[in-house]
């Protein structure tokens, strides 16, 4: 390989990308909506008020109208005493977005059967509120029903709502307030980002080979340029293009979201910046009485190994394209257009799919299960799954080890796919097959 030729392609192909209004679009426009779904949650739930649902409420049991009472979004309103047909029939001229139906009690099954009707769906939220209360109505009814003295208090004295309060140790004793479900999010948002950039980018080093045959171009670029040379610095300079644009995501995203919180007012954090200068133990407890939500997540998310994610997300990002591009660059050597990539990218997509759902079993079941471990070391699922991983604690001789895998598997895959590049990319007017790329594998 000539690295000065390699090194020419790489800056053409990065330039040629970057000036693009399609890369500048996408690199400005993804951080405002990256920004955007940071933001818009909180301000629209700040700022919408719902809509008050009136509901009328026709109660034959007796025992359930006086726990359906008022709230925010739900407003009840007593038509026990009218026919329930008439009220149905005239919803609208009540005024009522909908109606509860409840029967008289079953004397067998010791509960009612409530119905519900309205012109639209009411949410799952408004019938999920009705059948809390409706239960606690039966519960206590049924209570009452043994006419033991204080029956009722002894029930609630006895109930339990005990909630597991989760510390980290690390090496030297000390103790972290942590929550495992921060974890699995962190470790399926980098899973599936990285999916996603290796999915991406690596088309796109498919779709500038397939456009570069299809239009001859690759003819002109040979006679002066090695195959293999071509191969390598597209790749190379797509990566480049790649990391460019991620990096520029993240510094974007920052500043619209700093700027953002800055204008609506730093009052926001507060409360989580002072639970999280707590003494652990105060933050247990304070989490425990349901005020200390906040001080959690802080907590959990200092407590990441943040300088060893961004390391081994850079590290594997960049093997992990490296490897998969080699064989995009391979496919798109041995079609003439796009569609007949199909039947080529089903062997190189499946470790792709299998490398995330892998990792969505780590980050969910158990990081350090037998599947997540071998996901984490197989080359081809490896750098999706190992990210999923890191977030729970990882042993450094497993990354090392993994990224040494990567490595290795990825300088055969790239001998594998520039021999086929190299026979593939002047190839016309015949439909490649697994079989024509063994045959040309085998050439020497």
């Amino acid at each position: 390989m000539n690295l000065r030729i390699i090194s020419t392609v790489i800056s053409r192909e990065y330039l040629t990308r970057v000036k693009k209004k399609s890369f500048l679009l996408l690199t400005f426009l993804a951080p405002v909506l990256f920004a955007a779904l940071c933001i818009l949650p909180s301000l629209i739930m700040l700022a919408t008020k719902e809509k008050v649902q009136r509901i009328a409420v026709v109660d034959r049991s007796g025992i359930v109208l006086p726990y359906l009472t008022d709230s925010e979004t739900a407003r009840y309103t007593d038509y026990s005493a009218f026919d329930a047909d008439s009220v149905k029939a005239g919803l609208d001229d009540l005024g009522m977005d909908g109606m509860l139906v409840i029967s008289p009690l079953d004397s067998a099954t010791r509960s009612v059967s409530v119905q519900a009707y309205s012109r639209k769906p009411l949410g799952m939220e408004f019938y999920g509120g009705v059948e809390r209360r409706i239960n606690q109505a039966v519960e206590d009814w049924r209570v009452s029903t043994y006419r033991i003295e204080g029956l009722s208090e002894i029930l609630n004295e006895v109930k339990s709502d005990v909630k597991v309060a989760q510390f980290t140790l690390d090496e030297s004793g000390g103790e972290t307030r942590t929550d495992s479900s921060i974890y699995m999010i962190i470790s399926l948002v980098l899973g599936m980002v990285i999916f996603m950039f290796i999915t991406m980018f690596g088309s796109m080093v498919m779709q500038s080979v397939i456009e570069e045959k299809s239009s001859r171009v690759v003819e002109v670029l040979i006679s002066s340029v090695q195959a293999t040379d071509l191969m390598f610095g597209k790749i190379i300079g797509v990566a480049l293009v790649a990391l460019t644009q991620f990096f520029l995501w993240i510094v974007l995203t920052v500043i619209i979201v700093g700027v953002a919180f800055g204008l609506l007012g730093p009052e926001t954090l507060s409360g989580a910046t002072e639970m999280a200068a707590m003494d652990p133990s105060a933050a247990a407890l304070a989490a425990s009485a349901g005020s200390g939500d906040a001080a959690v997540i802080v907590s959990t998310l200092a407590h990441l190994p943040v300088g060893r994610l961004l390391v081994c997300f850079l590290v594997y990002f960049v093997l992990g394209y490296l490897l998969y591009a080699s064989f995009f660059a391979a496919i798109g050597s041995a079609v003439e257009n796009e569609a007949d990539t199909q039947q080529l990218q089903i062997p190189v997509t499946i470790p792709l799919m299998l490398g995330f759902f892998i990792a969505f079993y780590a980050a969910s079941k158990n990081p350090d299960g037998g599947i997540a471990f071998w996901g984490s070391m197989i080359p081809f699922t490896s750098p999706i799954v190992m990210l999923a991983r890191i977030p729970y604690g990882v042993a450094l001789w497993e990354i090392l080890l993994s990224v040494a895998l990567l490595l290795l598997t990825f300088v055969g895959s790239a001998w594998v796919s520039a021999k086929i590049y190299k026979v593939g990319i002047l190839m016309f007017g015949k439909k490649s097959t697994f079989k024509d790329l063994w045959n040309w594998l085998k050439q020497k």
